[in-house]
């Protein structure tokens, strides 16, 4: 076996301790190893699949990444001396100290009783290729083969999912089958099911190699599948007690499961590796990318020569081997050399994917429908129900009026928008769904009664229902939770009758929605008919007329409207109202409990109880409203005036362009702080990827810099154009003059002047088609709000950075703090201008009231 240029060079163990960080990452993503000299000692750091074992639960000492770095002397001693030390990164076990000699001169005695075992960058240990020529070929009678008939069952690996398994007849050795599936339908998942079904229900040998996902991805999706659990919370690193334990079990049973994810992957490694991996009962490919990318072996024009290696090594090995494609363009399919190709098609009944099988001398041979469940990384047998978790209450469904069967077709209907590939409802209705979904999903009866008081208030704002067929089910999966005024999409829902919201106090998301001002929640647009006529002359505050005149006066000449016929196409569809990064967060730590409250109007609504543990000490809750924050935002928000230009993947950002980035998550570990990215990461693609723009990118890049997030996210693709941070200045400029003389005079004109600020902000993406405005760039507003939410995030962090302790942390202005009394945090300056807040303190257990929360 060579050795890497680290084996060749020895590091002495003061100068891996200083770099044990760096080095790690390089063991994890690269396979790289590193020889540790301390005296006449020497040991190896090296990736875990030089010894499988040391995953194992206990099996070996183990130590987190800074004990290790502080008494990382004593473990490469106890290395050297033949104890191998495991390191973790929190409790996942990352790289392992191993005696150098003896890993040098011979396999560790655990990699030799595992043939499979990969070496650096997930390759197998290989003493070269065999010669097979040196045998004679074998040749078959028909009595050999009549046995596919007579020996009953093949038993070999399968999907998991039976109808799917039965028009393919499972997955057969000495075969490449294809998952042909555009992105975001789920093919990744597909190729993960089996991999799933085999390595851990059939306990037998899957090699997995991984060109698209990381061995992490890979993890999280599979614990996810298996317990019913959020896959973008798990991406945060939160597991509840249950998750934990089927994590454990999973690690425990994860031998049979072999990942290489190393750089460069190309086919021939696949098929250079997989012969000395011992009882191997499957090949999982994932993925082969069509779009050409120069870091990845496995994508464009180099696929055809890839399937035929694959291919090849199926039939060498009578193997089955799985390769997923992220496309289903028939003229591509084509030239792949494989045997079976599945390819998934959405349907226009959203809570269905049709699986079509096609063999190649036959022509399609059957079809099947699969039931998506992207948020918990699986696909199930379409019409059965969510699997339950082990830990699910049972009961009856949410309400006397509502069966099980009701409350799986709301959550089936209300996929697209959850997904965000249809628009057309508000926001707050749309989070109202996505967590019915995840309660529908998990058996969570409890939780589905508490949603429902609050996802029919949401509803019932809607003014008019999407008149396409996916509005059209959803309203009438609604129908059975109480009676809507008008059930078809020209009128609204307006009043839901006793069945359903009399049984219940309706909650508002802690909004006072009868007040429109410029920070409330950004849940539908607000806006009706005449609101995109200027104001009347002597108005208090012409806030449409100031941003019309800020924009038309840039030298940039910007696009204030993209025309009708090009917004279902390019980046608009890709803009959603979850990249505005709102916090939506509240500190594990506390209780919160949404309780009703009577509005002084007669309203009835619901706002929060929070409590507050012993063990923070005295002290109460100090709750901070931010002034203006969108208008603030205002002042300096990158954003391109001209046309988005499709920029694909970027190696960095280039501070030069503003527009969308779809970027990895990137790990955030501090529990006393939201991610920084807010509720963005709650609605990643199948590959884990998100929608930003630039003022979150910008916000990362600092992030690093100050080195509280290890690395950028990889920028996967991108829509940008030439950047400009002044195009709103002069409306900003205006809006602080009016807002400093006239919150002074108070009553009517403030009032005034809030309410058509805030139809100014919202009018530049107006939601629904009937709607005229002067502006239609969706780009625009959001890259303002999320300008916002960053500032909010930012000085919350300093705060806490001060060692203030954070409680809650909310939508672009709120803030809740524990703090002595009469004492806010010293970040914060208290005023009434903008960039400064309105603070009030309250007792741990009281209501907070609207305004408050």
């Amino acid at each position: 076996m060579s050795q890497s240029p680290q084996e060749e060079s020895p590091v002495s163990v003061t100068t891996v301790r200083k770099n044990l960080y760096s080095l790690v990452k390089l063991v994890e993503e690269e396979g790289r190893t590193t020889v540790i000299t301390k005296h006449k000692m020497r040991a190896l750091l090296a990736p875990l699949d030089r010894f499988p074992t040391a995953r194992k639960a206990d099996a070996f000492p183990a130590h987190v990444l800074s004990a290790a770095q502080k008494d990382f002397g004593d473990l490469v001693t106890r290395a050297a001396q033949g104890e191998p030390q495991v390191l973790l990164r929190n409790t996942t076990p990352v790289a392992v100290l191993l005696p150098a000699d003896l890993v040098s001169s011979a396999p560790p005695t655990d990699t030799a009783a595992h043939p499979g075992a990969a070496t650096a960058g997930g390759a197998v240990n290989s003493q070269g290729n065999q010669d097979r020529g040196s045998t004679p070929r074998r040749l078959a009678t028909l009595s050999d083969a009549m046995s596919v008939l007579t020996a009953g069952p093949v038993g070999g690996p399968t999907f998991g999912l039976p109808g799917l398994d039965a028009e393919t007849g499972g997955l057969q050795s000495g075969r490449l089958t294809l998952v042909a599936a555009p992105p975001s339908v789920g093919g990744s998942l597909l190729g993960l099911a089996a991999a799933r079904k085999t390595a851990l229900a059939d306990r037998r040998t899957v090699l997995y190699a991984a060109s698209g996902p990381n061995r992490d991805d890979i993890f999280r999706r599979i614990i996810s599948a298996e317990t019913g659990g959020d896959y973008p919370r798990l991406k945060q690193g939160r597991l509840t007690e249950h998750e934990q334990h089927v994590a454990r079990q999973v690690v425990q049973a994860g031998d049979v499961l072999l990942i290489d994810d190393g750089t460069n992957l190309r086919a021939e490694d696949i098929a250079e590796t997989a012969p000395y991996m011992e009882g191997l009962a499957l090949v999982v490919v994932d993925r082969l990318q069509a779009a050409h990318s120069a870091r990845l072996p496995l994508s464009g024009d180099r696929l055809p020569h890839a399937s035929q290696v694959l291919a090849g090594l199926a039939r060498d090995l009578h193997v089955p081997v799985l390769a997923v494609v992220d496309s289903d363009d028939p003229t591509l399919l084509g030239l792949l050399d494989a045997d079976v190709v599945v390819t998934l098609t959405a349907t226009a009944d959203p809570g269905k994917v049709q699986a079509t099988v096609t063999e190649r001398d036959f022509g399609t041979i059957g079809s099947a429908y699969l039931q998506p469940d992207l948020i918990h990384a699986r696909f199930l047998d379409a019409g059965a129900a969510p699997l339950e978790r082990a830990d699910s209450p049972a009961g009856p469904g949410p309400s006397a009026a509502a069966s099980e069967t009701a409350a799986l077709e709301l959550a089936q209907a209300a996929l697209p928008y959850t997904s965000g590939g249809h628009r057309g409802i508000p926001a707050a209705l749309t989070h109202e769904l996505a967590a019915w979904r995840t309660a529908v999903a998990d058996g969570d009866q409890e939780t589905l009664k508490e949603i429902l008081p609050s996802l029919l208030q949401a509803a019932a704002t809607v003014a008019q229902w999407p008149d396409t067929h996916e509005g059209h089910r959803l309203a009438a999966a609604l129908l059975p939770y109480g009676k809507p005024d008008s059930a078809d999409t020209t009128g609204g829902v307006g009043q839901y009758a006793a069945a359903g919201a009399a049984d219940h106090a309706p909650a508002d998301n802690g909004q006072a929605q009868a007040d429109v001002t410029e920070d409330e929640e950004d849940g539908e647009d607000g806006l009706k008919p005449g609101d995109e006529e200027d104001e009347p002359e002597g108005h208090v505050f012409p806030a449409l007329k100031v941003l019309k005149d800020a924009v038309g006066r840039s030298k940039m000449h910007p696009i204030k409207v993209i025309r009708k016929e090009e917004r279902d196409s390019g980046p608009w569809p890709l803009i959603s109202e979850h990249m505005d990064g709102e916090p939506r967060w509240a500190h594990p730590d506390v209780t919160v409990t949404r309780v009703p409250h009577i509005r002084a109007n007669g309203k009835r609504v619901r706002r929060d109880k929070i409590d507050v543990p012993g063990s923070f000490g005295e002290g109460v809750l100090c709750l901070i409203d931010r002034n203006g924050s969108f208008p603030s935002a205002c002042s300096a928000v990158p954003l391109a005036p001209n046309k988005l230009l499709h920029t694909g993947p970027l190696d960095a950002y280039d501070k030069a362009g503003a527009g969308i980035y779809l970027i990895g998550i990137p790990e955030w570990t501090r529990t006393d702080m939201p991610h920084p990215l807010g509720r963005i990461i709650d609605r990643p693609d199948e590959d884990g990827r998100v929608w930003v723009t630039t003022p979150h990118i910008k916000q990362l890049v600092r992030l690093v810099r100050d080195n509280h997030l290890g690395a950028m996210p990889t920028i996967y693709d991108s829509w940008t154009g030439k950047a400009n941070e002044s195009l709103f200045k002069p409306f900003y400029e205006a809006t602080r003059k009016a807002r400093t003389e006239l919150v002074q005079v108070g009553g009517d004109p403030y009032k005034a002047y809030k309410t058509r600020l805030s139809i100014a902000l919202r009018l530049l993406w107006p939601k629904r088609p009937a709607q005229r405005s002067p502006f239609w760039r969706p780009d625009w507003r959001m890259s303002m709000v999320a300008e916002a939410s960053v500032r909010h995030w930012t000085v919350a962090f300093k705060a806490v950075q001060e060692g203030h302790t954070l409680v809650a942390l909310r939508n672009v202005d709120q803030a809740i703090f524990w703090t002595p009394p009469d004492t806010p945090p010293s970040t914060y300056r208290i005023g009434t201008g903008f960039g400064e807040v309105k603070h009030k303190f309250v007792q741990s257990g009281e209501t907070i009231l609207e305004g408050d929360d």
